[in-house]
């Protein structure tokens, strides 16, 4: 794995500090100290989803950076904890999902992992809490762990308070007390001494810090990141269309660069910092690019973000279809996201705007007519003036293929056979 940017003058804590990482530390003398030799680190992830999203990013890539500079990451499967669910960050209770919902979506994000960890040779471990957790018997859980947690202090955190003006299950309310579980059995069977996590997760590593005192007498250090929000205000990795995935099945390739390129020109040095592996003092050159020249900028964004989630193959068919369809250049047949269909459908024809909501560049038949009345929906470059208009066999080129197009950046290419 390339190594970039590591340096004797610059511990991980440094890179942190300097590309946007830290939100809060539990200890701002000790924690910067400690990462000055090797660390076990860890941070859980919530298995309710069967791929990790854009908005997930800044912890992987944390622990992809800790590993980089020599530590050992844990990636934490959460098949325990997310049979309970964590109120952090929300206004409801979560869905509660079975036990085969979690665990194939455990297995789902374990390959995505592999991406950014290397777990060769004890480098990184790739954990599921579900090993501990549903083994536990729970009067001894109370007796031995419960005894430590002053419900006080607990109604007092404030994913707690936030959550009991809307409501708050009792089933949620022990969420805390397995969290902090998590972090003393990784303390004391694999000698991790930080847990990382977004900010929502503070009172739940300050927890775990305080258990394992209890226990151990021993401490142990905490530290979150920010929650990243884009220059017009809107959460990271949010759009009009949902999350943007990293499973290819989900989000394409494409998409994925697409999503990336069309980043707020205010945000792309930021982007560049937390969400690539390039050296800050590319980050600052790009940065200082202004007017036209900051789509150069995005464009390495664009890649150099997809390469890591989708590998560089992918990242260069995105690269070259993007540029096909903005700047008119050449570019290799498997880049346009495209769908195949028998070319017996279009014998009668097919209303344009199924077409539309099949390729999912309408979420919906009624948002493709809205888009169509709305003067935004457009068929090998011409606009569409029809929502209904039938797309037949005639509307093919030579080679058996139309373009759709929303909007400005959206495309689909569909193809016969």
């Amino acid at each position: 794995m390339r190594r970039a940017e590591q340096s004797a003058k610059k511990t991980v804590f440094a890179i942190f500090k300097e590309r946007g990482f830290i939100e809060q530390v539990t200890d701002e003398k000790k924690v910067p100290e400690i990462l000055e030799g090797r660390v076990t680190c860890y941070i859980g992830f919530d298995p309710t989803a069967s791929s990790f999203h854009v908005g997930n990013l800044v912890p992987i890539m944390s622990l992809a950076h800790m590993q980089r500079h020599g530590h050992r990451p844990i990636a934490l499967v959460g098949g325990g904890t997310g049979l309970v669910g964590d109120p952090s960050g929300k206004d409801e209770m979560r869905q509660i999902l079975t036990y085969e919902e979690i665990n194939k979506n455990a297995e789902a994000q374990k390959k995505q992992f592999s991406r950014f960890l290397d777990f060769s040779e004890d480098r990184a471990l790739l954990l599921n809490n579900a090993e501990w957790l549903t083994r536990l018997n729970y009067i001894d859980f109370l007796r031995d762990i419960g005894v430590h947690f002053s419900v006080n202090r607990m109604l007092a955190t404030e994913s707690i308070k936030i959550r009991l003006e809307t409501g708050l299950s009792f089933i949620e309310f022990n969420y805390q007390l397995l969290q902090a579980y998590d972090f003393w059995h990784l303390f004391e069977n694999y000698d991790c001494m930080m847990q990382m996590g977004g900010s929502d997760q503070w009172g739940n590593i300050v927890a775990g810090i305080d258990l394992i005192r209890r226990l151990k007498g021993k401490q142990a250090y905490g530290v979150t990141f920010p929650l990243i929000m884009t220059a017009d205000g809107r959460k990271m990795g949010k759009t009009e269309r949902g999350a943007i995935w990293l499973d290819p099945e989900r989000t394409s390739p494409y998409e994925y660069y697409q999503f990336w390129i069309n980043t707020d020109d205010r945000d792309v040095k930021r982007f560049l910092a937390l969400f690539t592996f390039l050296q800050m003092e590319e980050v600052e050159e790009y940065g200082k690019l202004r007017g036209s020249e900051i789509r150069k900028a995005k464009e390495i964004l664009a890649f150099e973000a997809t390469k890591i989630v989708h590998g560089e193959e992918e990242a260069t068919k995105a690269k070259a279809a993007s540029k096909t369809l903005f700047l008119k250049e050449e570019s290799g047949e498997g880049s346009i996201p495209t769908t195949r269909f028998d070319k017996k459908k279009f014998a009668q024809g097919i209303p344009i705007f199924k077409l539309f909501e099949t390729t999912n560049l309408s979420t919906s038949g009624s948002e493709a007519r809205r888009l169509i009345e709305q003067r935004g929906g457009y068929l090998n470059e011409k606009r569409v003036e029809k929502f209904d208009l039938m797309v037949t066999i005639e509307d093919f080129n030579e080679k058996g293929e139309v373009l759709l197009r929303a909007g400005k950046k959206k495309f689909h290419r569909i193809k016969i056979e």
